[in-house]
């Protein structure tokens, strides 16, 4: 069995560098972390790819493992399944509906308060809209909009992702501001998801 030190290492360092070894065809493979986040993503690597995983503690950190099997994790939804839960469809060759990053908790420049009002504007307009987007990412700044936010962006939020959206929030993020016990809505992702989400999209608006 092929064993990966991460030890110190980021998300999605780890999430890369086990997919890496899986798409050379390495079916037992176990992962040395020690962060909660690359655990998480991992498992997740481990149901989309088929893989059964295990998770063990170990000094230090955790060991996540890949064998053949049934995945323990299921598969987390493409952006195909949530436009056809909205009801969208995909254009042949050129992406698959659209995607909305969210960077920051505003929009534009000028003004900070008005930048805000604006955000929770735009994200309740998107929840009221029959045209949803396959993915909502948040990353720096915007992460704080879904975790300890006000209760109106986490309603229109989770509106979307009742509506089909799959919402993606950046786990490196929610560590730098401190807020990660405080997520209301979305799941826990990392950049190489996050990427994926952008490159799979017809194309990505950015708020």
């Amino acid at each position: 069995m092929k064993i990966i030190d991460a030890f110190g290492m980021q998300c999605p360092k780890p999430l890369v560098l086990a997919k890496k070894e899986i798409d050379a065809g390495c079916r037992e493979l176990s992962v040395q972390v020690d962060n909660e986040t690359a655990v998480k993503n991992l498992t997740r690597l481990g149901g989309k790819t088929g893989l059964a995983v295990s998770v063990d503690e170990i000094e230090g950190g955790w060991l996540v493992s890949f064998a053949e099997g049934d995945g323990s994790a299921a598969p987390a939804p493409a952006p195909e399944a949530a436009l056809v839960a909205a009801g969208a469809s995909c254009a042949a060759g050129g992406g698959c509906g659209y995607a909305v990053f969210v960077g920051k908790d505003h929009v534009g420049a000028g003004d900070g308060e008005l930048g805000y009002n604006l955000m929770k504007m735009a994200l309740y307009t998107l929840s009221e809209s029959d045209d949803v987007p396959a993915s909502l990412l948040f990353m720096n700044a915007g992460v704080k909009l879904v975790a300890g936010g006000e209760q109106q962006v986490v309603d229109s939020v989770r509106a979307l992702a009742e509506k089909g959206t799959e919402v993606l929030v950046c786990g490196t993020c929610l560590d730098f501001y401190g807020c990660k016990d405080q997520l209301a809505v979305g799941e826990v992702s990392n950049m190489y998801d996050i990427l994926g989400r952008m490159q799979e999209a017809a194309k990505v608006i950015t708020l």
